[in-house]
């Protein structure tokens, strides 16, 4: 006769596991990403002559040129410094934010980031 309800094995107490962790790790992500809004980080190109600092909302806090590198006559090049650094930037906050979740996740190799808790 098989049981009523339930899953065999014993799976109910085991679900119940399963949806504590996942709570938890939603509360962690949860204080990790307010964490993260707080901090910034600052990249440079050409040597230092401009710098960019990216929020943890991925937002361009400040940008500093030193007058150095201001040439009316070459000012694409400038435009291709800015970029770079803001690129830099931002990939050094993918980074700071990745390690951040990777953290919390564990094993999970990316999976948790992608659940909706």
């Amino acid at each position: 006769m098989a049981k009523r309800g339930g899953f065999p094995g014993g799976m109910p107490g085991n679900m119940g596991n399963l949806m504590k962790q996942a709570q938890k790790m939603q509360r962690q992500m949860e204080e990790a990403t307010k964490e993260l809004e707080t901090k910034e980080v600052t990249a440079a190109a050409g040597g230092g002559v401009v710098e960019v600092t990216v929020s943890g909302k991925k937002e361009i806090t400040k940008i500093k040129i030193d007058p150095e590198a201001v040439d009316p006559d070459d000012v694409e090049m400038l435009e291709d410094l800015i970029m770079a650094a803001c690129n830099e930037a931002l990939r050094k906050m993918d980074e700071e934010s990745q390690a951040s979740m990777s953290k919390i996740t564990g094993g999970l190799g990316g999976l948790g980031a992608g659940l909706p808790f």
